[in-house]
This record gives C-alpha cells, structure tokens and sequence, in this order.
C-alpha cells in the first residue's frame, strides 16, 4: 500500500534564498511633553500700591460717635438700632425752560453734577398736555440721588456753607414734613453753592431737596435733622 503523506503545515517555511526578518520591538511609550517655560519676554510688572480709604465724613463721624447717644437719652430708646438714622438725599431741578431751549438743561446738568458730586438722571414728561405746550418724553428735569458717604458730604456742604448764603434767611420751617418722618426744603438758586463758577452760570435754576430718614415719626426726624445742625425756625 502507498504510505500516506504528512500533512501540510499553515506556516511557510522562510525559502532558503532570502533571510526571515526578525520580530519587529514593541514600541516604546511616548513620553509626556514638558509644561510650556513661562514666557520671559514679558517685564514683571511692579505691585499696585495699596489704594487709600477716602476720609469718613465729618458729619459721619459725629452722628456715629455723638448723636446718637444724645438721641437714646432724647427719645428714651433702649437699642441703638431703634435711633433714626438718614437714608437718603434726592434732589429735584425742574427745567420748565427747556422745552424752548434744550441747552439749558446741559448748562444745569452740569451744575448739578458738579455740586452734588454725582451725574443727575434726565426726567422725561409723562403725558402730554397741550395747554403747557409739552409732549411726551420731553425733557423736563433732573434727578439725584445720594446715599452713604456723598449723602453726608452734601448735607455737611448744605447745612455749613449754602444755607448760610442765602440772602434774608430766618430759618427753616417746621411745617415741611411729610408725616413720614421726611423733610423737604427748596432753594432759588444753584449759585449758593461754592463749587458752582459764577461765570458758567446763564440760567438761575432752583432746586428741592428731599432729606429721607428711617424715623417713625415727624417728631423723631426733627430731632435728628436738628442734632445734625439744620438751623429751624424758632418756636
């Protein structure tokens, strides 16, 4: 019988004209790429010098260290928290003229600015009326409103330097609460104040200034508006 063959193995065998290539090495991991150098070119910039706190107000001060003590013995508060305190200082031009002239309300906004220390707000009119020749959204006003420091300030200016200026002053009236325990006060003219250049002035222009405080009563709001140095009409 004819004797049977092996079987045929899968691989090849490498034919004995060329070489077998050796077994490719395992790549190597690549290594991790090193953190970016910060960029020398750039100059070190020198530390900003701590920026100075502006002075507390003087008024501030006073209230803080003896108003409101006088205040406790005054109303026969208990808490320190209860004496009335000011909220805030809104002050009201209204500009009638500039319906005819819209420079005015320019010339008077920066009065405003300059003695309140802060840009007013431009009030528009509301409806029209055709009996004031006045449309809606014209300009007719402006509008400031202080608070913390610069409310302080203001009325420091207000009560020490304008009002002494004004001519025939016999005091300010009792009369002018709101039952709220808030104050309003009217001056004729912006010139009482010292910030304002006599030469830039035009226009006269009066003003309203509201004196809002957390009092519960008109009689409280009188009595710290009169500690603070408003000088009131004698009974």
């Amino acid at each position: 019988m004819a004797e049977k063959k092996p079987p045929k193995s899968s691989k090849q065998e490498p034919s004995a004209g060329k070489e077998a290539r050796p077994p490719k090495a395992p790549k190597e991991p690549k290594s991790a790429k090193p953190p970016k150098e910060a960029k020398e070119a750039k100059e070190v910039q020198a530390p900003k010098e701590p920026q100075e706190k502006p002075p507390t107000p003087r008024l501030r001060v006073k209230f803080d260290q003896e108003i409101q003590l006088l205040l406790m013995e005054k109303l026969g508060l208990k808490n320190v928290m209860q004496v009335p305190r000011l909220e805030k200082v809104v002050i009201n031009m209204g500009v009638g003229q500039a319906k005819e002239n819209k420079e005015i309300i320019d010339e008077v906004g920066k009065h405003l600015k300059s003695l309140s220390g802060q840009r007013p707000v431009v009030t528009r009119a509301r409806h029209s009326v055709a009996g004031f020749k006045l449309r809606e959204g014209m300009k007719i006003g402006l509008k400031v409103t202080l608070r913390r420091e610069r409310m302080y300030e203001f009325l420091d200016r207000l009560i020490s330097i304008a009002i002494p200026r004004v001519r025939d002053f016999r005091g300010l009236s009792r009369k002018a609460f709101d039952g709220r325990g808030n104050y309003s006060l009217g001056l004729t003219e912006q010139t009482v104040f010292p910030e304002i250049d006599l030469d830039s002035v035009k226009h006269v222009q009066g003003m309203n200034v509201t004196i809002v405080t957390t009092a519960a009563s008109d009689a409280q709001a009188e009595a710290l508006l009169q500690a603070l140095g408003l000088p009131f009409q004698k009974n």
